[in-house]
C-alpha cells in the first residue's frame, strides 16, 4: 500500500456530553490558546482556521518533498497529493514508486545490506497461552453474569 500524502490530525469533542452529564472542566494555563485542542473544550472559529492553515502548510511541504524527490517520474494526477494510497501497481502507475519488493528485496537488491533484522513483534508460545486463558475466563465470567449478549443496535 502506497501513498496518503495528505495531512490530518483526528480528535473529539465532547463540550456537550459534559454539560448533559454536568461535568464542569478546569484547565489552568498561560497563553489564550494554549488548551485550544483539549478535547473536553469548544474550539473557537478563529482556532479553528489557524489550525487548519498549519495543517494546510504541513501538507504544502508533504507535496513539495514527494515532488522534488520523485521528479520527472510523478504523474500530473490531482488525486496523488488527495490522501488516497494504492496498491504498488497503481502506484507505479502514479511515479510514487520505481517498482516493487519486498522490505528484504529493498534491503538487498536497492541498498545492498545482506543482513537484514526482523523487528515484527511476535510473541512466545507461553504469551500467547495466557492471553487466550484470560480471554476465555473473562468471556466465561461474563456469560455467568449475563452481560455477555449480542448488543441491540442504537
Amino acid at each position: 500500500i502506497v501513498g496518503s500524502i495528505g495531512v490530518i490530525s483526528p480528535g473529539f469533542g465532547f463540550t456537550r456530553l459534559m454539560d448533559k452529564v454536568g461535568v464542569e472542566r478546569r484547565v489552568y494555563s498561560a497563553g489564550d490558546n494554549k488548551s485550544m485542542l483539549d478535547p473536553f473544550m469548544p474550539i473557537e472559529d478563529d482556532q479553528k482556521e489557524h489550525f487548519q492553515e498549519l495543517l494546510s502548510d504541513v501538507h504544502d511541504e508533504f507535496i513539495a518533498n514527494v515532488q522534488k524527490g520523485r521528479g520527472d517520474r510523478l504523474k500530473d494526477d490531482p488525486d496523488v497529493f488527495s490522501g488516497l494510497f494504492w496498491t504498488g501497481k497503481q502506484a507505479m502507475a502514479l511515479g510514487l514508486v520505481d517498482g516493487l519488493g519486498s522490505p528484504g528485496f529493498v534491503a538487498r537488491e536497492v541498498i545492498g545490506e545482506e543482513n537484514v533484522v526482523n523487528y515484527t513483534f511476535t510473541p512466545n508460545p507461553v504469551d500467547s497461552f495466557f492471553r487466550k486463558m484470560g480471554l476465555q475466563l473473562s468471556k466465561g465470567i461474563l456469560t455467568s453474569l449475563g452481560l455477555n449478549q449480542p448488543s441491540m443496535g442504537i
